[in-house]
């Protein structure tokens, strides 16, 4: 579903991503680990063509489409959905404004509004969500579990393909974890999306079985492993488990 091939990527003649190459298939789901400064978070955005991070070589394939170069609303059309660690705030555009447009341009259709708020109410009740928020601002002075709970109303409405999860167990209590999570395992169950996974812990891994883990390095990837390799790492820490030297 998505091929990261030979990609460098440079922020003001820096480069942050050097040749980094990764494959994930429909449904799978993969996780990047690192120290903080590997390049992590930068992957992300460059799938999304965030404009400040320059691609100087290599290519991203989508669904055996070249998107290296496309700008960010037709990449998300494709049905790739970033959520990261801090939702951005659109005060003045409720969520529901929002979502039908979205809908409208994905599907080049005329949508139903009888059928558009039904399929709102359901969502709220399985994301634990009060149907108030179909109203509310898009994350307008709302809690940093609350934005991340606002996210996944949108990726059950939008239903993507490929979610990205940045660092979404961020700022989480306990709670809001497990809702974040539990959500996150239905839409998988229902959907099989592939999913890119970035973390620093094991938090929001647990709601997932089967997974693929790289750890970073140098905007490389160095080491791949799974849920093993994610337990080491917890319990020594990278230096200590010969993943990362002390340079």
């Amino acid at each position: 579903m998505l091929k990261i091939n030979d990609l460098t990527v440079e922020v003001e003649d820096k480069i942050i991503i050097n040749n980094l190459n990764l494959n994930i298939k429909e449904g799978e789901i993969h996780v990047l680990m690192g120290p903080n400064g590997t390049g992590k978070s930068t992957i992300c955005k460059v799938l999304l063509h965030h404009p400040d991070y320059k691609i100087t070589n290599g290519s991203i394939i989508f669904d055996n489409e070249d998107i290296t170069n496309l700008d960010t609303a037709s990449i998300s059309k494709k049905g790739i959905f970033l959520l990261n660690q801090n939702p951005i705030e659109v005060e003045g555009v409720t969520n529901a404004e929002l979502l039908r447009i979205a809908l409208s341009e994905k599907t080049n259709t005329h949508i139903n509004i009888f059928d558009f708020n039904k399929k709102l109410n359901e969502v709220c009740e399985i994301i634990n969500l009060p149907k108030s928020f179909v109203h509310r601002d898009i994350n307008f002075n709302m809690s940093g579990g609350e934005k991340k709970k606002n996210e996944l109303l949108h990726i059950f409405m939008l239903e993507p393909k490929f979610i990205i999860l940045d660092e979404i167990d961020s700022g989480l209590d306990i709670d809001a974890l497990k809702i974040v999570g539990d959500s996150l395992a239905k839409y998988y169950a229902k959907y099989n999306p592939a999913i890119l996974i970035v973390t620093h812990h094991s938090d929001i891994l647990k709601y997932f079985d089967n997974y693929q883990v790289h750890i970073m390095k140098d905007g490389k990837i160095i080491k791949d492993g799974d849920n093993e390799l994610v337990k080491e790492i917890e319990t020594k820490g990278y230096r200590t488990t010969g993943v990362v030297n002390n340079e």
